[in-house]
Protein backbone atom coordinates (compact mmCIF):
# COMPACT_ATOMS: atom_id res chain seq x y z
CA UNK A 1 0.00 0.00 0.00
CA UNK A 2 1.10 3.46 -0.89
CA UNK A 3 0.60 6.95 0.52
CA UNK A 4 -1.55 9.13 -1.12
CA UNK A 5 -1.99 13.06 -0.67
CA UNK A 6 -5.02 15.58 -1.04
CA UNK A 7 -4.17 19.17 -0.29
CA UNK A 8 -6.60 20.78 2.29
CA UNK A 9 -5.22 24.05 1.32
CA UNK A 10 -2.86 25.68 -0.17
CA UNK A 11 0.23 24.15 0.79
CA UNK A 12 -0.63 22.99 4.03
CA UNK A 13 -2.46 19.94 5.71
CA UNK A 14 -3.15 17.03 3.49
CA UNK A 15 -6.14 14.34 3.61
CA UNK A 16 -3.55 10.66 4.01
CA UNK A 17 -5.26 7.31 1.80
CA UNK A 18 -3.81 4.55 1.41
CA UNK A 19 -2.09 3.36 4.06
CA UNK A 20 -3.64 1.19 6.88
CA UNK A 21 -2.09 2.88 10.40
CA UNK A 22 -3.20 0.04 12.82
CA UNK A 23 -0.79 -2.16 11.16
CA UNK A 24 3.19 -2.18 11.57
CA UNK A 25 4.67 0.43 9.20
CA UNK A 26 7.83 -0.82 6.68
CA UNK A 27 10.27 1.47 6.57
CA UNK A 28 9.25 2.82 3.15
CA UNK A 29 6.17 3.59 5.04
CA UNK A 30 7.69 5.76 7.80
CA UNK A 31 9.80 7.76 5.12
CA UNK A 32 6.44 8.58 3.24
CA UNK A 33 4.95 10.19 5.97
CA UNK A 34 7.92 11.72 7.47
CA UNK A 35 8.56 13.19 3.68
CA UNK A 36 4.28 14.37 3.54
CA UNK A 37 5.15 16.14 7.03
CA UNK A 38 8.03 18.00 5.88
CA UNK A 39 5.96 19.42 3.18
CA UNK A 40 2.26 20.03 5.24
CA UNK A 41 3.02 19.41 8.30
CA UNK A 42 -0.04 17.99 9.15
CA UNK A 43 -1.35 15.13 7.74
CA UNK A 44 -5.59 13.59 8.18
CA UNK A 45 -6.02 10.09 8.40
CA UNK A 46 -9.89 9.80 8.26
CA UNK A 47 -11.74 6.70 9.15
CA UNK A 48 -9.43 4.62 10.65
CA UNK A 49 -9.79 3.92 14.43
CA UNK A 50 -7.26 2.75 16.35
CA UNK A 51 -6.66 1.23 19.44
CA UNK A 52 -4.30 1.90 22.03
CA UNK A 53 -1.54 -0.58 21.53
CA UNK A 54 -1.66 0.28 17.50
CA UNK A 55 -1.73 3.75 18.03
CA UNK A 56 1.28 3.15 20.51
CA UNK A 57 2.81 0.99 17.92
CA UNK A 58 2.48 3.95 15.05
CA UNK A 59 3.89 6.62 16.89
CA UNK A 60 6.81 4.72 18.42
CA UNK A 61 7.64 4.20 14.03
CA UNK A 62 8.75 8.03 13.88
CA UNK A 63 10.44 8.02 17.13
CA UNK A 64 10.80 7.69 21.26
CA UNK A 65 7.73 9.18 22.97
CA UNK A 66 6.98 12.14 25.20
CA UNK A 67 5.33 12.15 28.43
CA UNK A 68 4.51 16.48 28.63
CA UNK A 69 2.75 18.08 31.44
CA UNK A 70 2.04 14.29 33.23
CA UNK A 71 5.89 14.55 34.25
CA UNK A 72 4.27 17.68 36.08
CA UNK A 73 0.65 16.45 37.03
CA UNK A 74 1.48 12.47 36.86
CA UNK A 75 -1.72 11.27 38.82
CA UNK A 76 -4.52 8.34 37.95
CA UNK A 77 -4.88 7.65 34.21
CA UNK A 78 -7.65 5.47 32.37
CA UNK A 79 -4.88 4.44 29.78
CA UNK A 80 -2.83 1.52 29.40
CA UNK A 81 -0.09 3.35 28.06
CA UNK A 82 1.26 6.34 30.26
CA UNK A 83 2.37 8.14 26.92
CA UNK A 84 -1.09 8.37 25.85
CA UNK A 85 -2.62 11.63 26.55
CA UNK A 86 -5.94 11.66 27.72
CA UNK A 87 -7.60 14.96 25.67
CA UNK A 88 -10.55 14.60 27.00
CA UNK A 89 -13.21 15.97 29.69
CA UNK A 90 -13.38 12.85 31.35
CA UNK A 91 -12.16 11.57 34.36
CA UNK A 92 -10.14 8.95 34.76
CA UNK A 93 -12.99 6.89 36.40
CA UNK A 94 -14.64 7.16 33.15
CA UNK A 95 -17.23 9.88 33.94
CA UNK A 96 -18.06 13.39 32.58
CA UNK A 97 -15.78 16.21 34.71
CA UNK A 98 -17.47 18.50 36.34
CA UNK A 99 -17.34 22.13 36.06
CA UNK A 100 -14.79 22.83 38.57
CA UNK A 101 -12.52 19.98 37.67
CA UNK A 102 -8.49 20.15 36.31
CA UNK A 103 -9.96 18.59 33.22
CA UNK A 104 -12.04 21.09 32.37
CA UNK A 105 -9.22 23.57 32.90
CA UNK A 106 -7.00 21.15 30.64
CA UNK A 107 -9.80 21.94 27.69
CA UNK A 108 -9.86 25.46 28.22
CA UNK A 109 -6.32 25.79 27.93
CA UNK A 110 -6.32 23.41 24.83
CA UNK A 111 -7.98 26.51 23.49
CA UNK A 112 -5.16 28.74 23.22
CA UNK A 113 -2.59 28.27 20.53
CA UNK A 114 0.41 26.28 21.37
CA UNK A 115 2.57 23.32 20.52
CA UNK A 116 2.71 20.39 22.48
CA UNK A 117 5.83 20.27 24.71
CA UNK A 118 7.54 23.70 23.46
CA UNK A 119 8.76 23.94 27.28
CA UNK A 120 11.00 21.00 27.45
CA UNK A 121 14.07 20.13 25.52
CA UNK A 122 13.94 18.18 23.74
CA UNK A 123 10.67 19.57 22.47
CA UNK A 124 7.79 17.50 21.13
CA UNK A 125 7.88 16.49 17.32
CA UNK A 126 4.90 15.13 15.99
CA UNK A 127 1.30 14.81 18.13
CA UNK A 128 -0.75 11.91 16.42
CA UNK A 129 -4.50 12.54 17.84
CA UNK A 130 -7.43 9.72 17.51
CA UNK A 131 -10.75 10.75 18.07
CA UNK A 132 -12.67 8.64 19.99
CA UNK A 133 -15.91 9.89 20.74
CA UNK A 134 -17.40 13.78 19.68
CA UNK A 135 -19.75 16.20 20.88
CA UNK A 136 -23.11 17.10 18.65
CA UNK A 137 -21.43 19.97 17.58
CA UNK A 138 -17.91 22.35 18.49
CA UNK A 139 -14.64 20.98 19.52
CA UNK A 140 -12.68 21.21 16.08
CA UNK A 141 -9.50 21.62 16.14
CA UNK A 142 -7.26 24.52 14.35
CA UNK A 143 -4.11 24.25 13.26
CA UNK A 144 -1.56 27.00 11.82
CA UNK A 145 1.25 27.34 9.78
CA UNK A 146 4.39 28.58 11.11
CA UNK A 147 6.32 28.19 7.63
CA UNK A 148 3.98 30.74 5.67
CA UNK A 149 3.76 32.83 8.71
CA UNK A 150 7.84 33.38 8.72
CA UNK A 151 7.48 33.75 5.15
CA UNK A 152 4.84 36.79 5.17
CA UNK A 153 6.88 38.85 7.62
CA UNK A 154 8.21 41.87 6.11
CA UNK A 155 11.79 41.91 5.13
CA UNK A 156 13.29 44.32 7.73
CA UNK A 157 11.07 42.00 10.93
CA UNK A 158 12.88 39.12 9.83
CA UNK A 159 15.79 40.50 10.38
CA UNK A 160 15.02 42.24 13.67
CA UNK A 161 13.71 38.82 14.65
CA UNK A 162 16.61 36.79 13.53
CA UNK A 163 18.67 36.56 17.14
CA UNK A 164 15.93 36.92 19.47
CA UNK A 165 15.07 34.28 21.81
CA UNK A 166 12.15 33.05 23.56
CA UNK A 167 11.33 31.84 27.11
CA UNK A 168 8.59 28.89 27.05
CA UNK A 169 7.93 27.39 30.30
CA UNK A 170 5.20 24.48 31.12
CA UNK A 171 3.04 26.74 33.48
CA UNK A 172 2.88 29.83 31.47
CA UNK A 173 -0.72 29.36 29.73
CA UNK A 174 -2.29 27.57 32.76
CA UNK A 175 -1.60 30.66 34.96
CA UNK A 176 -3.14 32.75 32.25
CA UNK A 177 -6.10 31.17 33.17
CA UNK A 178 -5.99 31.37 36.78
CA UNK A 179 -4.63 27.72 37.26
CA UNK A 180 -1.85 28.09 39.71
CA UNK A 181 -2.63 25.67 42.53
CA UNK A 182 0.72 24.04 41.92
CA UNK A 183 3.80 22.88 44.67
CA UNK A 184 6.88 24.35 44.21
CA UNK A 185 7.98 20.82 43.74
CA UNK A 186 5.24 20.43 40.05
CA UNK A 187 6.00 24.49 39.66
CA UNK A 188 9.97 23.57 38.82
CA UNK A 189 9.64 19.92 37.90
CA UNK A 190 9.75 20.95 34.22
CA UNK A 191 12.34 24.25 33.99
CA UNK A 192 11.85 26.99 31.58
CA UNK A 193 13.96 26.86 27.99
CA UNK A 194 14.85 29.25 25.15
CA UNK A 195 13.88 28.52 21.82
CA UNK A 196 15.12 31.07 18.91
CA UNK A 197 12.20 32.71 17.60
CA UNK A 198 13.45 32.48 14.13
CA UNK A 199 14.38 28.51 13.21
CA UNK A 200 15.53 26.38 10.34
CA UNK A 201 13.79 23.14 9.32
CA UNK A 202 16.74 20.46 9.49
CA UNK A 203 14.46 18.46 7.24
CA UNK A 204 12.73 20.59 4.89
CA UNK A 205 15.00 23.82 5.34
CA UNK A 206 12.19 25.90 5.83
CA UNK A 207 12.18 28.98 7.84
CA UNK A 208 9.76 28.95 10.82
CA UNK A 209 8.76 31.82 13.54
CA UNK A 210 8.62 29.74 16.39
CA UNK A 211 5.84 30.91 18.82
CA UNK A 212 2.71 29.99 21.10
CA UNK A 213 1.50 30.44 24.02
CA UNK A 214 4.16 28.78 25.77
CA UNK A 215 6.77 31.14 25.34
CA UNK A 216 6.54 34.15 28.15
CA UNK A 217 9.32 36.16 27.94
CA UNK A 218 12.28 37.16 25.07
CA UNK A 219 15.72 37.72 26.48
CA UNK A 220 17.06 40.62 27.00
CA UNK A 221 13.88 42.38 27.14
CA UNK A 222 11.71 43.81 30.01
CA UNK A 223 8.59 40.85 30.97
CA UNK A 224 6.13 43.99 29.28
CA UNK A 225 8.05 44.35 25.93
CA UNK A 226 9.14 41.03 24.93
CA UNK A 227 4.97 39.89 26.18
CA UNK A 228 3.59 42.51 23.86
CA UNK A 229 5.88 41.38 21.20
CA UNK A 230 5.34 37.60 21.74
CA UNK A 231 1.54 38.55 21.36
CA UNK A 232 1.64 40.19 18.19
CA UNK A 233 3.32 37.37 16.35
CA UNK A 234 0.92 35.30 17.73
CA UNK A 235 -1.74 37.23 16.13
CA UNK A 236 0.50 37.51 12.87
CA UNK A 237 1.00 33.66 12.94
CA UNK A 238 -2.61 32.41 13.48
CA UNK A 239 -4.22 34.80 10.54
CA UNK A 240 -6.71 32.78 8.73
CA UNK A 241 -4.71 33.08 5.58
CA UNK A 242 -2.29 30.80 7.51
CA UNK A 243 -4.99 28.13 9.59
CA UNK A 244 -6.55 24.59 8.46
CA UNK A 245 -9.64 23.73 10.92
CA UNK A 246 -10.50 20.13 11.22
CA UNK A 247 -13.95 19.73 12.06
CA UNK A 248 -13.44 15.71 13.39
CA UNK A 249 -15.17 12.21 12.59
CA UNK A 250 -14.77 9.70 14.98
CA UNK A 251 -12.00 6.94 14.19
CA UNK A 252 -9.69 10.30 12.47
CA UNK A 253 -6.24 10.95 13.38
CA UNK A 254 -4.48 13.76 12.80
CA UNK A 255 -1.07 14.16 13.02
CA UNK A 256 1.21 17.44 12.83
CA UNK A 257 4.51 18.83 13.24
CA UNK A 258 4.61 20.41 16.79
CA UNK A 259 8.26 22.45 15.18
CA UNK A 260 6.52 23.92 12.35
CA UNK A 261 2.75 24.32 13.29
CA UNK A 262 0.95 26.12 16.37
CA UNK A 263 -2.44 24.08 17.16
CA UNK A 264 -5.62 24.88 19.43
CA UNK A 265 -9.09 23.23 20.06
CA UNK A 266 -12.37 25.23 20.05
CA UNK A 267 -15.25 25.50 22.11
CA UNK A 268 -17.76 22.68 22.95
CA UNK A 269 -20.63 21.65 25.37
CA UNK A 270 -18.52 20.62 28.37
CA UNK A 271 -21.73 18.77 29.45
CA UNK A 272 -21.27 16.41 26.27
CA UNK A 273 -18.34 13.89 25.97
CA UNK A 274 -15.41 14.87 23.92
CA UNK A 275 -12.81 12.25 23.66
CA UNK A 276 -9.38 11.83 21.70
CA UNK A 277 -6.51 10.26 23.04
CA UNK A 278 -2.79 11.77 21.88
CA UNK A 279 0.07 10.28 21.03
CA UNK A 280 3.20 12.13 20.87
CA UNK A 281 7.21 11.47 20.26
CA UNK A 282 10.30 13.69 20.90
CA UNK A 283 12.59 15.51 18.53
CA UNK A 284 15.42 13.87 17.76
CA UNK A 285 16.95 16.09 15.65
CA UNK A 286 16.56 19.67 16.05
CA UNK A 287 17.01 23.02 13.93
CA UNK A 288 20.64 24.46 13.33
CA UNK A 289 19.70 27.99 15.39
CA UNK A 290 18.02 25.72 18.55
CA UNK A 291 20.65 23.39 18.48
CA UNK A 292 23.30 26.39 19.24
CA UNK A 293 21.04 27.79 21.95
Amino acid sequence: MSLQLTPLTQGFAAEATGLDITQALDDAQVRAIEAAMDQYGVLVFRGQPITQAQQMAFATSFGPLDLGLRKVKGGAHRFDYAELADISNVTPDGALADRNHAKIVSNIANQLWHSDSSFQRPRAKYSMLSAVSLPGSGGNTEFADLRAAYDALPAAQKTALQDLKAIHYALHSRFLLGDTQYTEEQRNAIPPVAWPLVQTDPRSGRKILFVGIHACEIEGMTVAEGRMLLLDLLEHATQRQFVYAHEWQVGDLVMWDNTATLHRGRAFDMATRRELRRATTEETVTSPEAATA
